[in-house]
């Protein structure tokens, strides 16, 4: 899945049609290991949730299930952050606030579906009842709707990226001024949720999800056709972003990250790419935002935390920036260690994390990827 990967041979006349284009953008290895993913998501692990007794060590428990459902989310994210700063040379410590806005969106719709199964047996949600509120705001009409809550999902956080874009880009700022700015970005978006008065449920954010689709959210099914779902967004979204680096807007972003002036020189504008895929990423960020909601059951403003932010960009580097599958890799092995550490040795997690960013940072410029990649090429000359 990396850029550099070889490819299925094309047609050399005539132009290509996209879906060969999309098949090419992958080599066989690649659609290999992708089929077995898929294979293990969609096959295997719901077998081994509902048909293994839970006594069984082959048994697949539904925190098992969550829990990778909620990394998968998590990758998603990482891809879309290697888009913007693997291909695009762009940095940015604010891109939880994307995948937050996603959750908030698709959020809407749930505490909806609650109806009046809630504390206050009333169609407004509990939180509005315990403010007094007397009817739902203007920006709360239509989220009872699945369609226009999967539209939100997508629309709010691009329009949120082409505005704050379009005038950063526009101004040039880059390097570590923009991600200091997007820092301040997802840090006002988070004390702006937090108040009450803003409508999205103030520090409790939302949670007591009853229902999605009017089917019950905590259903082995419902589990199983999320966790289904993330993998085959998470999936798909890989085949796109290798599609996309690979297409001539992805070669000419690649070349404004390593010589914007010389790219200017040649006529091409670098605002609309930066733009574009800058919106891109946010686009996928609220994807999995909406996919992360229902399976964890809660979204609040710590999802804007700018160190949950920060948090992604660690992804990226220990997995290995500009390959698209190292932020998948990185993701997981991130969170996994997490998990882990936070039940057997909370108070050490964060030391742990900034030492392994220290890590990364110092001896594996070029992650866990660009490691394996160093050790097959050793074996390689060794065996020449």
């Amino acid at each position: 899945m990396s850029a550099t990967s070889s490819v299925l041979p094309l047609p050399a006349t005539g132009r290509v049609p996209l879906t060969l284009r999309f098949f090419a953008a992958l080599d066989r290895k690649a659609w290999i290991a992708l089929g077995i993913f898929l294979a293990l998501a969609l096959i295997v692990v719901p077998v081994l949730n509902l048909m293994v007794p839970p006594d069984s060590v082959f048994h697949v428990s539904a925190y098992a299930i969550t829990l990778i459902g909620k990394i998968m989310c998590y990758a998603l994210v990482a891809v879309a952050m290697d888009l913007i700063w693997g291909y695009g040379g762009i940095l940015s410590l604010g891109h939880g606030l994307f995948f937050a806005l996603g959750g908030y969106a698709f959020g809407m719709y749930l505490m909806r579906q609650i109806g009046r199964d809630g504390s206050y047996q009333s169609d407004l949600p509990d939180f509005m009842v315990f403010l007094d509120w007397k009817e739902l705001p203007w920006f709360w009409l239509g989220s009872d709707s699945f369609g226009w809550a999967a539209f939100l999902v997508m629309a709010v956080p691009a329009v949120v990226a082409f505005v704050f874009g379009y005038f950063a880009f526009r101004s040039r700022i880059k390097g570590v001024y923009f991600s200091i700015i997007t820092q301040a970005l997802t840090y006002a978006a988070m004390l702006l949720f937090f108040r009450n008065e803003t409508g999205f449920g103030g520090n409790n954010g939302f949670t007591d999800f009853k229902r999605v689709l009017d089917v019950p959210i905590t259903a082995p099914e419902t589990r199983l056709m999320l966790f289904a779902l993330t993998a085959i967004a998470l999936a798909a979204t890989l085949v796109f972003s290798a599609w996309l680096v690979k297409s001539k807007f992805g070669r000419v972003l690649t070349a404004i990250r390593d010589a914007e002036s010389r790219v200017m020189f040649i006529g091409y504008n670098p605002l609309w790419y930066k733009l574009t895929i800058w919106v891109i990423s946010a686009v996928l960020c609220g994807i999995a935002g909406a996919l992360y909601v229902p399976q964890v059951g809660i979204i609040n403003p710590s999802e804007m935390s700018p160190a949950n932010s920060i948090e992604i960009a660690i992804w990226v580097a220990v997995g290995g920036r500009g390959t698209l599958i190292g932020p998948v890799i990185g993701a997981f092995a991130v969170n996994l260690a997490k998990s882990w550490f936070t039940v057997s040795f909370p108070e050490y997690w964060l030391f742990f994390l900034g030492l392994l960013f220290i890590v990364v940072t110092l001896l594996l410029p070029q992650g866990l990827v660009g490691l394996w990649k160093k050790i097959i090429s050793k074996k390689q000359g060794a065996q020449a």
